[in-house]
């Protein structure tokens, strides 16, 4: 993704950062995982701070991965875990992923994490990672729904929350209800045997509730998130401290449940082109 194709939301903020490096390929990637096997090259697509690549990394070890991103800076976090935790297998590059630049049958897979929500061309996107995946090969994407998401006890703040979220996505060239779209995005790019799925995230025990309304409390009033929703989507800064502090309350409810939905596709290529 470049600049010009679209804004990446929610930015690198240490709050985005603290929720990233939660993700693990076993409660981010778990579709994938039964089609991974030793000596396989895999290309990871936008890997963020890299603890889902180190452990996709380990389950093709001795096989290559290749993970990209188009923020040098991230790179250099995701290069710092794979160090920490022995991860020698991966080679990290800055790349597009409307235009990958690998030839055709680069990789048997190709994965992608949350990613085409924030591109204004998720199909050619997807055509793209087609094209670099070898014949008999897989081709993984897994996208949240912002329109999906639910939580209990209602809160005005968080559905406002939602709403100004959802309007400042499409404002910076991207979709926030990707997860319900990615069957059909992967039909247009030209794959034929899908197989489509969802799984969720849920937030509910008290350290769970803390830890995920702190992130979004942080994140709707500190991170570039903030400054977007309020050039973009047409909340003032007294609006964002009041969903912070609805994301606060919501946390602090006992018998709070937060539920994120995601879509996902797994796309098999032919044995043939």
């Amino acid at each position: 993704m470049t600049k010009q194709d679209a804004i990446y939301t929610h930015g690198h903020h240490a709050a985005v950062l603290r929720s990233h490096t939660w993700r693990t390929a076993r409660n981010s990637a778990a579709y994938l995982l039964p089609e991974l096997k030793p000596g396989q090259e895999l290309l990871d697509i936008g890997c963020g701070p890299g603890t889902i690549t180190a452990d996709l990394a380990k389950l093709v070890a001795p096989g290559r991965v290749t993970a990209v991103e188009n923020a040098p800076k991230i790179l250099e976090q995701a290069a710092l875990t794979a160090a920490e935790q022995g991860v020698d297998t991966i080679v990290f590059e800055v790349a597009d992923i409307h235009r990958l630049p690998y030839p055709d049958d680069s990789f048997d897979v190709v994965h992608t994490h949350q990613v085409l929500q924030h591109v204004t061309d998720p199909v050619q996107a997807l055509r793209e990672m087609r094209r670099v995946c070898r014949p008999g090969g897989v081709v993984a994407a897994r996208e949240s729904d912002y329109g999906a998401f639910f939580w209990f006890p209602d809160n005005p703040a968080m559905a406002e929350w939602q709403d100004l979220y959802r309007r400042t996505a499409r404002a910076n060239g991207g979709e926030p209800d990707a997860g319900r779209r990615l069957h059909a995005w992967a039909r247009e790019a030209g794959f034929e045997d899908i197989t489509a799925t969802s799984t969720n995230w849920c937030y509910q025990s008290e350290a769970e509730r803390a830890w995920w309304g702190e992130l979004w409390a942080e994140r709707i009033t500190t991170s570039p998130l903030a400054d977007r929703a309020v050039a973009e989507g047409g909340a003032t800064g007294a609006d964002l401290a009041r969903m912070a502090r609805g994301w606060r309350d919501w946390a602090a409810e006992e018998d709070a449940y937060f539920v994120v939905p995601s879509g996902e596709v797994l796309c098999r290529m032919p044995q043939s082109r």
